[in-house]
């Protein structure tokens, strides 16, 4: 991550048919490989896939993960 004291916020995860959401925003200045690994983790521990991913122009990652309603189980996004 980075030194710049923001974090990476964790939207509300909403059902949608088969599969629920969770909106993700990785900060400004957070490497690729970084972002990569993050949500490489989170679909390891929690069966989340990535649904979209936005580059906006200032460098935030607004990223959408799903996964199927039947693994509401599992763990939720966390960082």
């Amino acid at each position: 991550m980075t030194g710049r004291g923001t974090e990476c916020t964790i939207g509300r995860v909403e059902a949608a048919g088969d599969y629920e959401f969770a909106p993700l925003r990785i900060p400004p200045g957070t490497s690729r490989s970084a972002a990569a690994t993050m949500l490489s983790l989170q679909a390891d521990t929690g069966g989340w896939e990535l649904a979209r991913l936005q580059l906006h122009a200032d460098g935030t990652r607004k990223v959408i993960l799903r996964r199927r309603a039947r693994l509401s189980y599992l763990p939720g996004p966390h960082i």
